[in-house]
């Protein structure tokens, strides 16, 4: 067919009763597309799915090859949720699995776990590269077929990426990762592809004893509440995705006592905080080179957005001199190699986030271009990292 002869129209979504998997999916879940979601064991992909499908109003069927339907009705009961339109069938066969399509003729199909699958149309065992493939093939030619969304969920290396052949992802239209870590409450939803919409977006989940609940405003939940102030602490304005976030850094400078140096960084990159102190002391003048100097991102949460490289900073120099930072002052800017404020994207969402949690005062790079009118906080403007030295 002829380019223009294609008809372009938008293609219809069911909407999910989440807003946090509505957003990373781009507004919904598209007839006919496949999806994949990966994350670590024990992290809430099957709570995810489990907890979708029984607060939709559709016919769904979820397929189980990993667990018993007695053992998901106990999880259905621990997340208060169960319904009519929700079909539990435990099989490993495709074969099987689209008989029973066939009787149930559901709205949306969930496959708990893409590994545990095998086809009669190969000899080899469950969880093997071709049978994956195959597998994951019959449920493609599926989903075009019928127009019946198919959520696939699938394991993980330790490596962190999805077990089996890498065409596996690029088969599929989209690939989800579910991630956090085991010992915080907070999970992360983050699309790593997407052929319907952003891979920007990011959603925020809490895990919760009754299930998994959606973070709307996760600023408030990732900077602690504290009575007095405290030094070694700073707020940065940072982007996850197009969402902005509030959060908190915490140093800690301390005198090393075993002679070497350390350096630990948690939730920030260690080569890069090398490189900020290795500019504190060229550019700033301070000695650091026989101090332990720790760093932690609250909450449990890694991020990469250089915009955080000012409040590090901030944080190590508050620690260092032992002088608490303002809790209402918040930062955003990127450090360069010869001790300049670099200017970072999206400027004025962070203002706009840093006001709307009530911050006083931010401090941004003197090159950003902001075309923000009448805002309430105080934008201080920095060209050099000692522009910053000067608040201690």
């Amino acid at each position: 067919m002829k380019i223009h002869d294609i008809d372009g129209g938008k293609e219809s979504r069911i909407t999910l009763n989440d807003e946090e998997f509505n957003r990373v999916l781009g507004g919904g879940l598209v007839s006919g597309s496949v999806i994949l979601l990966g994350g670590e064991p024990g992290i809430g992909k099957s709570t995810l799915l489990l907890q979708m499908a029984l607060h939709l109003g559709q016919k769904v069927l979820y397929v189980s090859g990993e667990e018993s339907q007695k053992q998901i009705k106990m999880r259905a009961e621990r997340i208060n949720a169960i319904n009519d339109t929700c079909y539990i069938l435990t099989e490993t066969k495709t074969q099987n699995i689209f008989k029973q399509i066939q009787d149930v003729q559901p709205e949306i199909v969930i496959i708990d776990s893409i590994q545990t699958l095998h086809s009669d149309y190969l000899e080899s065992s469950a969880g093997s590269i071709s049978q994956i493939k195959e597998c994951a093939t019959e449920f493609i030619k599926f989903a075009k077929e019928t127009s019946i969304p198919v959520l696939l969920i699938g394991h993980i290396t330790k490596d962190g990426n999805i077990a089996g052949p890498k065409v596996l992802e690029h088969m599929v239209d989209t690939v989800l990762q579910f991630e956090g870590d085991r010992n915080h409450v907070f999970r992360i939803l983050r699309a790593h592809k997407n052929r319907f919409g952003s891979t920007n977006e990011l959603g925020i989940y809490e895990m919760q004893g009754s299930g998994l609940r959606e973070v709307t405003n996760p600023s408030e939940l990732l900077i602690s509440q504290k009575d007095e102030d405290l030094s070694g602490n700073a707020i940065a304005a940072t982007l996850e995705g197009l969402r902005p976030l509030m959060i908190e850094i915490q140093a800690l400078v301390s005198t090393a006592v075993y002679g070497t140096p350390q350096r630990s960084a948690t939730g920030f990159n260690a080569k890069r905080l090398n490189m900020l102190l290795a500019v504190l002391e060229k550019r700033a003048g301070f000695k650091l080179a026989a101090k332990d100097v720790f760093i932690n991102i609250t909450g449990g949460i890694t991020i990469d957005d250089p915009a955080i490289d000012l409040a590090v900073v901030a944080a190590i120099l508050s620690s260092n001199d032992d002088v608490p930072l303002p809790q209402d002052h918040c930062f955003a800017a990127e450090v360069g190699l010869s001790g300049e404020i670099r200017p970072v994207t999206r400027i004025d969402q962070r203002i706009s986030e840093a006001e709307k949690l009530g911050f006083s005062k931010i401090f941004v790079s003197k090159q950003n271009k902001i075309g923000l009118k009448n805002t309430k906080i105080q934008i201080c403007l920095v060209s050099k990292i000692e522009d910053i030295t000067r608040l201690f």
